[in-house]
């Protein structure tokens, strides 16, 4: 029982429900293994006594923690008898208006202590008055401009063209995250190297200032570049064609290191010296990472045992002697950062209320470069995934290696803060990925099944207003993917401080009676869904609506081998899933008698979803063009192209930008939205 409870001190949980009538326990191993990552030694009865008292005598002592949150209108947190807290400038009272403050605590006997004091905003206010946007995979949509796969010049056109054109009022991206360099590169964007920095293969090379001012050999140099970037970019638009992000960075590598040559402006020069102060020691840590990797590869365990510390003198040194690599990956950072501004401008210029909605992945991939800089509040020998569960009985194992619960309130949340800083920096909003672990994550002891695994708490309360502070200043939306397992109580939580959650078509059914008594599974009418989420028919881990409605995504997984049970089985429940959807739709007037050609459907598919309350619809781009192909097919890995198919129309053919634009079917489908939510 002492091991339950120093486990339960530590926020590990020792029981898990894939079922609400299901507990299963933890292995014991597990929880040992578990504590050992947050430093805690829980391997006999008598170091488990030894950390209960450790724990006891810390909590007894402490006057105050390195960072309190509250949300505004609630006092001030009860100090310890005898204790007196302090707001400076505020007096013992706590202040009012959201915001950072400091708190210090005057014990009787002397003692002092200072923290910081997050005060959240009671509720962010969601997005002004409903709006539609569209959902896009970056990579994926190129133009006759980009150089193999989507830019963030494309992100411009894209956004100003939807904004002004359509009314878009958002365009919600996939994560631009900074991948791990490999041969070939990991395409995943939720397995990036740093989460902190975004990738530089998006940039637009045509709009970095200095490409104007190279010098005739330099020219005459990207010129021929320009040619193999176009070969490149045509060979992609190519049926059955794959976007090959090697050859893309192989390219823009060679451009860029002609444009390095081109002397910055002074002003340039003093815009690049304030972004390096401004981003300080994080920058400074992924450049040299990048430097390092070049180097050593791309995975900093293998590298020489003096450079794994990026606190030691071997690291220091190295940064000196390749200084000029450092200097190079830091102005890639300021050249991306300056085109996502770029980017997010056009969206507000075009009129979007929201404007970009950038996408944060739940981790980093323990190999790159925030794991190597982060070791002290990452779990080493830790890697998040998911439980047990109806669709996946064995689990999941992401590879990603979690915070630290401990660890990060010990720094006062400082890179968490940092983190979701950054991803504001140029957004308009923000989504979550998985944001069920802002409350819980379920870690996996390296070597094992994700069977064996068990959830870790986190203090979501911190987290959630460390995150509200930061969308508030900033102005922008929160968006939480909180599909799959949720723990009671989460959604509820969610949407009493403004943060909208998601709700995907397929998966709104009548689960659950008022009476709490299990549903009969009826599709949902537009007035049962809640107000305060991003209404979507699909995502970029499901079938695009197109092949959901013809059954091919039922025929992609069989020719796969992803099926767990016979085609025919799969088919007719498939089907008869599409017919519910299908006959509600017709009986709500949204779907004309006999009007049950694809196009028809989808169109009264985002009918329905405009009808429904919530906040913001979003329109799946695929959709807007009937691409039938998933950008991602969870469960496999070589055997489909994740994260690498262009755009494309209903027979696999890609798209451009320009066609995109000019594609009657995707403007049909926007009037459709913008007229069912203007009548709502």
């Amino acid at each position: 029982m002492d091991r339950v409870r120093l486990a339960g001190l530590y926020g590990v949980d020792v029981t898990y429900r894939p079922a609400p009538e299901t507990e299963i326990a933890v292995p014991e191993d597990t929880v040992v293994a578990v504590l050992a990552a947050l430093g805690v030694d829980a391997s006999t009865p008598r170091a488990v006594k030894d950390a209960l008292a450790a724990y006891e005598q810390r909590a007894t002592h402490r006057l105050l923690s390195p960072c309190t949150v509250i949300r505004s209108g609630e006092s001030l947190p009860r100090p310890p008898s005898g204790t007196r807290l302090t707001v400076a400038g505020h007096g013992t009272t706590a202040p009012q208006a959201p915001g950072r403050y400091t708190l210090r605590a005057e014990a009787a006997d002397g003692r002092t202590a200072t923290g910081d004091l997050i005060v959240a905003p009671r509720r962010l206010p969601g997005p002004p008055g409903r709006t539609f946007g569209f959902m896009a995979q970056l990579y994926s949509t190129l133009s006759s401009r980009s150089w193999g796969m989507g830019d963030l010049g494309d992100l411009a056109d894209l956004a100003a063209w939807s904004g002004r054109t359509l009314g878009a009022g958002f365009l919600q991206i996939n994560p631009l995250h900074a991948a791990v360099p490999g041969h070939p590169t990991d395409p995943s964007p939720y397995s990036p190297s740093s989460r902190r920095f975004r990738d530089p293969v998006y940039l637009r090379i045509e709009e970095v200032p200095e490409y104007a001012y190279l010098s005739p050999d330099g020219r005459e140099q990207t010129e021929a570049l320009l040619r193999r970037a176009a070969v490149l970019r045509e060979s992609v638009l190519l049926k059955d064609a794959l976007i090959d992000r090697d050859a893309v960075w192989a390219l823009k590598a060679e451009a860029l290191a002609l444009l390095r040559q081109v002397p910055l402006s002074p002003g340039r020069r003093a815009a690049y010296a304030d972004f390096l102060a401004e981003q300080g020691q994080a920058l400074d840590d992924h450049a040299t990472w990048s430097a390092l990797a070049e180097l050593h590869g791309p995975d900093w365990h293998s590298w020489p045992a003096g450079l794994r510390d990026p606190r030691s003198a071997q690291v220091a040194r190295a940064r000196s002697e390749h200084l000029d690599r450092v200097d190079f990956h830091c102005w890639l950072a300021w050249l991306t950062d300056g085109q996502l501004g770029a980017a997010q401008q056009a969206a507000k210029d075009a009129g979007m209320p929201v404007g970009i909605v950038h996408d944060l992945a739940v981790g980093v991939n323990p190999s790159g470069s925030d794991a190597w800089a982060m070791q002290d509040v990452l779990a080493a020998g830790m890697s998040v995934g998911a439980p047990p569960d109806a669709f996946n009985s064995r689990g999941q194992d992401w590879g990603l290696p979690p915070w630290r619960p401990d660890a990060l309130a010990a720094t006062g949340y400082a890179p968490y803060r940092d983190l979701i800083s950054r991803m504001l920096r140029h957004a308009g909003g923000l989504r979550m990925d998985h944001v069920m672990g802002l409350f819980r994550l379920w870690w996996v002891p390296q070597g094992r099944p994700p069977t064996e695994g068990t959830y870790v708490r986190y203090d979501a309360g911190a987290m959630l207003g460390l995150l509200a502070l930061e969308a508030y200043e900033a102005g922008a939306v929160v968006i939480g993917e909180d599909l799959g397992t949720v723990e009671p109580g989460v959604r509820e939580e969610l949407s009493g401080r403004g943060i909208l959650g998601t709700s995907v078509l397929w998966f709104e059914r009548d689960y659950q009676r008022a009476d709490g008594k299990p549903g009969d599974r009826r599709p949902l009418p537009p007035s049962a869904w809640r107000e305060f989420c991003l209404a979507t028919a699909t995502t970029h881990d499901l079938p695009s609506t197109a092949a959901r409605l013809t059954g091919e995504h039922v025929g992609l997984r069989h020719r796969l081998g992803l099926l767990t049970r016979p085609l025919a089985e799969e088919q007719a429940e498939d089907a008869a899933e599409v017919a519910e959807w299908i006959a509600l739709l017709g009986r709500l007037g949204m779907l004309p008698e006999g009007a049950a050609d694809e196009e028809a459907v989808v169109k009264a598919v985002h009918r329905f979803l405009a009808r429904t309350p919530a906040r913001m619809v979003g329109v799946w781009l695929p959709d807007g063009v009937g691409d039938r192909r998933p950008q991602n097919l969870p469960g496999t890995s070589t055997e489909y192209p994740n994260w690498r198919l262009p755009l494309a129309g209903p027979d696999g053919t890609p798209m451009t930008l320009e066609e995109l634009a000019a594609s009657p079917r995707l403007h049909a489908l926007a009037d459709e939205v913008r007229r069912a939510l203007a009548e709502s």
